[in-house]
């Protein structure tokens, strides 16, 4: 279905004595001017054969759109069905559709890899469930939803990474495996060599110490502030926690920055705004048919909230006005606010619905409520934390921070009062 690794070949040495130049869809549907000797490669996302024209559709997975081919009809052939791979050389033409802007002539069709339609899952003209799609690894990116969620991944991942790098930030790549459970609260996958329990009797660990998969970078991140004044890191971590939500995945990757020499939350508060909507604007200005797809058939509501949040400044409460909000709803809550309890996801919604639908900083938690690290903020009977939490709208939570704690007497008597004090040694 995917042309064999003779098919390469060929196409390797086709392409060798070939004076066209290669284009990637995108790139063709994007071109200002008309071009002579164009190469695009794809796949087939559908086939009509008229009598004195046939017209195909590719895709190569650069662009939610498919770049629309005019050949003759005896270019045509047997093995040039919906999915197979082809190379289409020709002159770039503008097309007279008002849907594109370009499309390919061609002069040669070449099918690299046929596909037989029959045994072949996907299916033309039907529009798979995603439960479906999922049965198939191979195939599931082809495609429009997870084409498209794929892209729009691809491109906050390199805005994320571009504005850490524009500001000053170096980019640390913290360890995968570790022996320290960054937040203590105990959800890790354990690692051992996989034959060691069989060889030996007594069960030694592969590093002398229990190992994990790490749940954080943090403290590797904070070692490296003590050197360098902007860090950040962006990699897979994994949560051995047995919950079946999205907002509880076993592996994701997480982003996560140190500041040096800051002693203002407004200052963390601030990254974290200007990332937000710097990687957001860029998305949607790089992949504009892939959000409108989301926008279209899975999230309605979310354009406009996208809108609303790059135009207006993020609201900030403290966790103290968000627990009287909640108190003075009308709502009912399945969870009871009081203080000193943990804002649950209802809690958040509402308090973003509450404050216009744009997002919310939640500022100064309780001091119990936050892992050890957090700077006590020395504020009486209900203490807390120079804490954050930024809500919004349709999700809740989406990151946090806080200042750390700096102050050596103050990290020793919460980490003896906590029983980590070994651990953290």
């Amino acid at each position: 279905m995917l042309g064999a690794r003779g098919g390469w070949q060929a196409l390797r040495r086709c392409s060798s004595l070939s004076r066209a130049v290669r284009l990637r869809v995108r790139e063709a549907l994007g071109a200002r001017e008309p071009a002579d000797e164009v190469k695009v490669q794809g796949w087939v996302r559908s086939v009509r054969a008229q009598k004195e024209v046939l017209f195909l559709h590719i895709n190569d997975g650069s662009s939610l759109e498919n770049l629309q081919v005019v050949a003759d009809p005896s270019l045509e052939n047997r093995d040039l069905t919906f999915g197979s791979a082809v190379e289409v050389e020709g002159k770039l033409v503008k097309s007279p559709h008002r849907m594109q802007n370009m499309e390919l002539k061609a002069e040669t069709i070449r099918v690299v890899g046929p596909c037989d339609t029959w045994s072949f899952p996907l299916k033309m003209k039907e529009r798979h469930p995603l439960e479906y799609i999922r049965q198939f690894p191979h195939l599931r990116c082809r495609n429009n939803t997870l084409g498209s969620l794929l892209r729009i991944r691809s491109e906050a991942t390199a805005a994320i990474h571009s504005f850490f790098q524009d500001n000053g930030y170096v980019h640390i790549h913290t360890p995968i495996i570790t022996s320290n459970d960054c937040e203590g609260a105990g959800e890790l996958f354990q690692i051992e060599a996989s034959n060691e329990a069989r060889e030996s009797a007594e069960k030694t660990h592969f590093f002398n110490v229990p190992a994990f998969l790490t749940v954080s970078g943090q403290l590797h991140l904070e070692v490296m502030a003590g050197a360098f004044t902007h860090v950040f890191t962006f990699g897979p971590t994994f949560r051995a926690e047995n919950s079946q939500s999205r907002r509880h995945l076993a592996e994701f990757y997480m982003v996560e920055a140190e500041l040096s020499f800051t002693e203002n939350l407004q200052d963390v508060m601030q990254v974290i705004e200007d990332l937000v909507k710097t990687a957001t604007s860029t998305v949607l200005s790089r992949c504009p048919c892939d959000v409108e797809l989301f926008h279209k058939y899975v999230a309605p509501a979310q354009k406009d909230r996208l809108e609303q949040m790059l135009k207006n400044k993020f609201v900030t409460i403290s966790y103290n006005e968000a627990v009287e909000i909640l108190k003075q709803a009308s709502q009912t809550f399945a969870f009871k606010p009081e203080w000193g309890c943990d804002l649950q996801t209802e809690h958040e919604k509402y308090l973003v619905k509450h404050c216009g639908e744009v997002p919310v900083f939640v500022i100064n938690y309780p001091y119990d409520l936050k892992p050890f690290y957090m700077r006590d903020n020395e504020d009486g009977s209900q203490r807390t934390v120079a804490a954050v939490d930024l809500l919004v709208p349709g999700i809740g939570e989406l990151c946090g921070g806080s200042l750390r704690e700096e102050r050596l007497p103050f990290l020793e008597s919460r980490l003896q009062r906590l029983g980590l004090a070994d651990t953290y040694q």
